[in-house]
């Protein structure tokens, strides 16, 4: 239980961590109060790490109703906290931002409205658990998603208890990254990729029916690393409008496409890399090969990857500093960048497609245009790596034009400084510098007259040199807060809330502010009602690869 009337939390729970004196339960925007709602985590006594210790990432699933010929009688139906999350994986629950599952960090995929007839219970009414041991169970609802040592959880958003309703042990290696697809045509939804390379594809409902601790009715790929070599899985995504195609990146610098239909017989091997620093895409040879092709992207780890929503592009970031914008269909680089210094560890696209998030080593959060190609700010604020990035597609700017283009992003950031930063961007008005400098001086900056690195648009599939610190201009967060004693892997914003995680797999809600006191009687009808033309994003936070 969370007690928040004196800022300080206090917890029934004798398996709870204790709030340190130093983090408050709220933070304070132009909006108003973020106030932390409660808090998910996992039964210390469940934890394995006999293959390491792996930074946990979180996945937002929406799970619909389950298709039936009789409508369920059930009155209790379930919400999560905020229905109106990004789901996972064939949009790109990923975040990651991801595709129809954050479609993460995320959305990775196409834009999925709820209509009005969607039943949102009031937040925190949970269901019995009794009933996840029922195979008649809908599992209609929202979910969490999180991996911490060799298990998987699930934690149902929708109730205030902190332990999770589900467990999933891997005897042989530990999950790293997964995804999910709200929209997904058969039964299978939820992906999970292995730290040994393998990666399953299963139902979540069909796991939530279960009431055993391993994966049931599960489809394999790459065992034993027959594709790659065991790489490591490091990001995940289900192919926006893909029907069924998924992509997984591992850490020696390769993607391999899957069809989760396909079993995978006859050859799967592919040619050798000639070259390891330049990409290159090859092709299945047999039609029943599974993968059906393998990307090869750059030298060293693949470190995050995320869909536009409209699948048209896939933004990769790297060991190697740089991020890399492709055109899925194509198969082409379009354009890309180095960092400031260092690994880049997190992407995430803005709604509209127009700007990508980056953030790194170098403890900067990098905005990229799509129209510039090239970085058009530089977030300073962290203190450290900054380990997630995603758009708050769910913040309306207070200065709209009325002619629905976006004229100011929020969007917010997680480092292992432990802080949540959150900014505002408003394009028109960036600052650049000037083209040239007085002697011995500083550069002055202007709306007018702008800096070499602005000149001219990057030619199509050039890759960016890190840019001078004078030539990109810089912004400054809205708000810093503490929000964890541990560094911090990844965020989600959803209608009603602020999701943040610990690599150690402790998660908090931060309700938006007035939400708390709008969940009365009618916030049934309300939320509904607000997702009509709300876009349902797939969402996954988390970085799975920076250093222990």
């Amino acid at each position: 239980m969370i007690n928040t009337a004196n800022g300080t939390i206090s917890t029934s729970s004798s398996s709870a961590n204790a709030q340190s004196p130093g983090l408050k339960t709220y933070f304070k925007t132009p909006e108003g109060r973020y106030k932390l709602h409660y808090e998910k985590t996992h039964p210390s006594s469940l934890l394995h790490y006999a293959h390491g210790k792996t930074v946990t990432q979180v996945t937002l699933a929406h799970l619909k109703e389950k298709p039936a010929p009789s409508t369920p009688t059930s009155s209790s139906s379930s919400y999560s906290a905020s229905s109106g999350v990004r789901s996972a994986a064939a949009r790109w629950l990923g975040a990651g931002n991801g595709s129809r599952t954050l479609g993460f960090a995320g959305g990775n995929g196409g834009s999925k409205s709820i209509g009005s007839t969607s039943r949102i219970g009031s937040l925190g009414a949970s269901s019995s658990s009794n009933s996840i041991n029922n195979m008649n169970f809908d599992g209609k609802g929202t979910y969490l998603i999180f991996n911490v040592g060799d298990a998987i959880f699930i934690s149902d958003l929708n109730s205030q208890d902190k332990d999770p309703i589900k467990s999933i042990n891997f005897s042989n290696s530990n999950p790293i990254c997964h995804a999910f697809d709200q929209d997904a045509k058969d039964g299978h939804d939820l992906l999970i990729g292995l730290n040994s390379g393998d990666v399953y594809s299963v139902s979540l409902r069909q796991q939530l029916q279960d009431v055993g601790k391993k994966l049931v009715g599960a489809q394999h790929y790459n065992k034993d690393g027959s594709v790659n070599n065991s790489s490591r899985c490091t990001g995940i995504a289900w192919v926006p409008g893909g029907d069924g195609v998924f992509m997984v990146a591992h850490a020696d610098g390769n993607m391999y496409v899957y069809e989760k239909n396909k079993e995978g017989a006859g050859d799967s091997s592919f040619p050798v890399v000639k070259d390891q620093t330049q990409f290159s895409v090859s092709h299945a040879r047999y039609s029943k090969s599974n993968p059906i092709a393998r990307w090869h992207v750059c030298q060293g780890s693949i470190n995050s990857i995320a869909f536009s929503h409209d699948g048209a592009y896939l933004a990769t970031v790297g060991r190697d500093g740089y991020l890399r914008v492709f055109d899925y269909s194509k198969e082409q680089l379009v354009c890309g960048g180095k960092s400031y210094y260092g690994a880049l560890l997190c992407c995430a696209w803005s709604m509209d497609g127009k700007y990508i998030l980056t953030g790194g080593e170098d403890d900067l959060v990098q905005v990229w245009s799509m129209e510039d190609r090239k970085v058009v700010a530089w977030g300073e604020g962290h203190n450290s790596w900054v380990s997630g990035v995603a758009f708050d597609s769910y913040w309306s700017s207070p200065n709209s034009d009325g002619t629905g283009e976006t004229v100011m992003y929020r969007f917010g950031s997680v480092g292992q400084d432990t802080q949540l930063l959150l900014w505002d961007l408003e394009m028109d008005e960036i600052v650049v510098p000037l083209r040239r400098c007085p002697p011995g001086g500083s550069p002055t900056y202007s709306t007018g007259s702008q800096s070499s690195h602005w000149d001219n648009i990057s030619p199509l599939g050039t890759l960016q040199p890190a840019p001078s610190i004078r030539d990109v201009p810089k912004v400054s967060p809205l708000v810093a807060h503490r929000v964890h004693n541990e560094p911090l892997s990844g965020l989600i914003f959803t209608q009603e809330s602020v999701l943040t995680v610990c690599r150690e797999g402790n998660i908090k809600i931060w309700m938006r502010p007035g939400v708390g006191e709008s969940h009365s009687s009618n916030s049934e009808t309300v939320l509904s009602n607000s997702l009509k033309d709300k876009p349902f994003v797939s969402s996954k936070i988390g970085s799975s690869s920076y250093k222990q």
